[in-house]
């Protein structure tokens, strides 16, 4: 363990572990320093399939990468690496776990399974072509005013909003301090940073999230998440532990 001061900051450094800061109290009755440990988040939408952009496969078994999604998982793997990740965790479907696998064998750590991470329940529509949807009435709702729309026998996109904020507080809880990569899907990966940057449900839809692409959320306790990148496709992920 390594432990040094700089400019009132007192960084505690065990190897294999991210660096804990702490910083001196103001009360001077206080003897011990307070930390502030922050814990990242890292949500990753999976690969590519044979359906993206023109079907809407909600939860239905079957849907494997594509050869694009099997080279975007390869490449996604790269980056990551670059973090010392603490777990990795994803949603049940087989397009998250093929998209999670390269990440597990870059980094030696298990692929958990989630369900607080599934895509949402999308009902009837589960299947349809996206085409097809776009010409319902409905689909206003869908694009202008999701707070009020559920899907048809499925879930609302409240319930979709509240399901991931509870499974990410109880995932950053379980791993304190340390960097948890979550693969999950556009919409609860739009959903889950909308609600952390604390825009109304109603303008999730403006966020895009591309296939393989990372978003970063930071937490540290009495605090409120700080969302440190959305829909990174390109960038290096090494300097987020240092943001």
């Amino acid at each position: 363990m390594v432990s040094r001061w700089t400019d009132g900051v007192h960084a505690v450094t065990v190897p294999g572990r991210p660096p804990r800061l702490a910083v001196m109290p103001r009360d001077e009755t206080t003897s011990s320093p307070l930390e502030a440990t922050t814990t990242l988040i890292l949500l990753v939408r999976h690969g590519q399939t044979p359906t993206t952009g023109t079907v809407l496969p909600g939860r239905a078994p079957g849907l494997h990468l594509s050869e694009a999604g099997v080279e975007q998982a390869g490449r996604v793997a790269e980056r990551l690496a670059a973090l010392p990740i603490a777990a990795i965790y994803a949603s049940p479907l087989e397009r998250t776990l093929e998209t999670a696998r390269p990440t597990s064998a870059r980094t030696g750590m298990p692929v958990l399974e989630d369900e607080g991470l599934m895509e949402g329940d999308f009902g009837d529509w589960t299947g349809a072509r996206l085409a097809d949807l776009y010409r319902k009435p409905e689909w206003k709702t869908v694009q202008q005013r999701p707070s009020a729309f559920r899907f048809p026998e499925g879930e609302s996109f409240v319930e979709i909003r509240d399901r991931m904020a509870a499974t990410l507080e109880r995932l950053r809880h379980a791993h304190d301090g340390g960097t948890v990569v979550c693969f999950s899907h556009a919409d609860p990966i739009r959903v889950a940073v909308s609600d952390a940057m604390g825009t109304p449900l109603d303008r999730f839809q403006r966020l895009s999230i591309g296939p393989c692409s990372v978003s970063a959320l930071s937490y540290q306790d009495g605090h409120d998440p700080v969302v440190l990148t959305v829909n990174s496709t390109q960038d290096t992920l090494a300097q987020l532990r240092a943001s």
